[in-house]
């Protein structure tokens, strides 16, 4: 996930994530994705609908940038495929660059922000595991998400703060450190936590590529699938005042 091992994929922010999710895709993992989406939809239906054409960001690093994978197999045109199949006609947009820190994404935020054209109606956070990677003091991570979830506060941005867990080969003080900023982060600011990204895929070598580290396409779908519920709930909470 480092910027010296996968290179800047900035260019990545420019693209708006329209590509088509593939019918039948990734067999049995394909047919679990849509089962979920489909209880997602029903939940959409019977809760009420989201406003019209909401705009999500997907504020991160590798892996929603979609790092290693084909063109429309990363989390975000996985991601919008199945808000859509669940009903939601969101459109979502690629903030994740490779190799970014928390501090990388900060610096970036308001630029970012700028790009879209528009305010969105939900930011999706996922910044920290470079940081985890590279050892870097817990602290700094914890100040830099803060003061971007602060900023999205400001501007009236409703945002889903996606967590991370720390290697267990750090150290018990540093994973026992990493692990608690998120729901720590997520009270302080009054935001949704979806807990750990890469839950159901770490730890699970068919989820993941030949780098150890990001998932691959059936992996993504995993994740995709178990994050659907907490994005669509998220969407339809009113911003924070």
């Amino acid at each position: 996930m480092t910027r010296r091992l996968y290179g800047d994929c900035t260019l990545r922010l420019l693209a708006r994530a329209g590509l088509s999710f593939c019918s039948g895709l990734l067999g049995q993992a394909g047919k679990a994705l849509a089962i979920r989406a489909a209880g997602v939809a029903l939940a959409v239906l019977l809760a009420g609908p989201v406003s019209a054409d909401p705009l999500v960001w997907a504020l991160g690093d590798s892996l929603t940038a979609g790092y290693g994978l084909p063109p429309g197999q990363g989390f975000v045109p996985r991601l919008q495929a199945a808000l859509r199949g669940a009903g939601v006609p969101a459109t979502v947009a690629n903030g994740g660059v490779s190799g970014d820190t928390a501090a990388q994404g900060r610096a970036r935020l308001l630029w970012g922000l700028r790009g879209l054209g528009r305010t969105p109606d939900l930011v999706i956070v996922e910044l920290g595991a470079n940081d985890m990677l590279r050892g870097l003091p817990v602290a700094q991570t914890r100040a830099n998400l803060a003061a971007i979830l602060a900023e999205l506060k400001r501007r009236h941005v409703a945002v889903l703060l996606a967590g991370m867990r720390a290697s267990r080969n750090l150290g018990p003080d540093y994973v026992r450190a990493f692990d608690a900023t998120y729901p720590a982060l997520a009270r302080q600011a009054g935001v949704p936590l979806y807990p750990f990204f890469l839950d159901g895929v770490a730890g699970r070598p068919a989820l993941i590529q030949a780098d150890g580290l990001h998932p691959n396409p059936a992996g993504v779908g995993v994740v995709v699938g178990r994050i659907l519920p907490a994005v669509v709930r998220s969407l339809k909470a009113k911003p924070p005042a």
